[in-house]
């Protein structure tokens, strides 16, 4: 059985980054082998799994069926509360969990009519990757991440590309827990200026975010999100609180395509991304394009109009290549004719900053200045090569482009 280290030293071998060797060096004690017979059992996981946040029951709601259930619901005839049945208010689901059951996510268990987070302190996937593969293409360029995940996601969708992520229960692997203060101080001895939360969708550790983000500001580090945006309002808003920058996924342009392909919904994506472009925090989109399934001129029309009327010009889409993963392996990658397409469509309504994602060395990774056209943050695959920037603005006609440089 391969231990953690193990696992690690293979994954940097396979994909190296900057200072990888040195990181792997100084990895703290918990990420080190986690060698054990067989996977963890639910007794174990809660011995470390605190009382979740953003749930509530029949009794603490004080009988107000609308902290339950949404307006749209059957609430006009009487019935039959559990008291012990919890409504989990963290993601657009909005799961009715019983005692013993578990949210679609896996990750938040109802336990004697509390919810509890089996994820807290529990991380799966722990890497340093560049700013650029999340992808954060305005948020301090070239910078390190230390990138961690979890188990679980609300979402289903069929493409999913960190799916051994996503879609597993948090016992279904071997881990070790790993307090808040440890990832700050891992960050800060990889000396990555940033932490990101990826991999999986990290709404579903909430909670283990909001805590590593609090700690980590107070080390200046900085912390980003990487999202599918299905959560709700009122954990989204402690989080653009929290948080510096957060990317989400606009996986299509209907709701016919997030039911069948997701099985989620569009209207609470559009509302967290409207959420988030409200706040301070620094805001990326990005298309993944399936071929066949959300990558029609009329989608990509739609979509393209939505975001130059509700957002302007200046937040940063990246039309990103689909390449067959999980259970759409009988699909073609993107071609990249479609994502030229969609990235021209997008800067003709008048968006600054459009990308062609997952094609290295594609002309439309390179970011340009809105007036004068010369590029200013010239990459190469994840990398940068050039940055002509001065203090925010084009080093060329000193126009300022939009994000976070410093």
């Amino acid at each position: 059985m391969l231990s953690r280290r193990e696992l690690l030293r293979g994954a940097l071998a396979l994909a190296p980054v900057a200072g990888g060797a040195a990181w792997l060096a100084s990895l703290p004690r918990w990420l080190e082998d986690t060698v054990a017979a067989q996977s963890l059992t639910i007794k174990d996981l809660l011995k470390t799994a605190p009382r979740a946040r953003f749930w509530t029951t029949f009794a603490l709601s004080g009988s107000d069926c609308l902290a339950c259930h949404t307006p749209s619901n059957d609430i006009s005839r009487a019935h039959a509360h559990d008291p012990k049945t919890v409504s989990c208010l963290l993601c657009a689901q909005r799961c009715a969990i019983k005692v013993g059951e578990r949210g679609r996510c896996r990750a938040r268990m109802n336990v004697d009519g509390e919810l509890r987070s089996l994820v807290y302190g529990r991380p799966l996937a722990v890497h340093v990757d560049p700013i650029e593969k999340k992808p954060f293409y305005h948020f301090l360029p070239g910078s390190d991440a230390f990138s961690l995940g979890t188990a679980g996601c609300p979402l289903r969708c069929t493409f999913c590309q960190n799916w051994t992520l996503s879609q597993v229960s948090p016992e279904d692997n071997d881990t070790q827990y790993a307090a808040p203060d440890a990832i700050v101080n891992a960050a800060r001895q990889n000396k990555s200026p940033i932490i990101a939360f990826t991999y999986n969708e990290p709404t579903v550790f909430t909670e283990y975010l909001l805590d590593i983000a609090r700690d980590g500001r107070k080390q200046n580090l900085r912390s980003v999100l990487v999202s599918c945006g299905f959560m709700n309002e009122a954990p989204l808003a402690e989080m653009c609180q929290a948080l510096d920058a957060i990317k989400i996924d606009l996986k299509g342009f209907s709701e016919d395509f997030y039911r069948k392909v997701s099985s989620a919904e569009l209207k609470p994506v559009l509302r967290s991304i409207k959420q988030v472009a409200r706040s301070k925090a620094h805001l990326e989109l990005v298309n993944l394009m399936v071929p066949t399934l959300n990558d029609d001129k009329a989608s990509v029309q739609g979509l393209v109009d939505w975001v130059a009327g509700e957002l302007g010009p200046d937040v940063p889409i990246h039309f990103t290549r689909f390449h067959p993963d999980y259970q759409l392996l009988n699909l073609p990658p993107t071609p990249i004719a479609t994502l030229e397409g969609a990235r021209d469509a997008a800067m003709a309504k008048g968006i600054h900053y459009a990308y062609v994602g997952n094609v290295p060395d594609h002309p439309g990774n390179h970011t340009y200045c809105p007036k004068c056209g010369k590029i200013v943050i010239k990459r190469s695959g994840f990398f940068v090569d050039q940055l002509n920037l001065h203090k925010g603005a084009c080093a060329f006609c000193g126009t300022r482009i939009a994000g976070v440089f410093s």
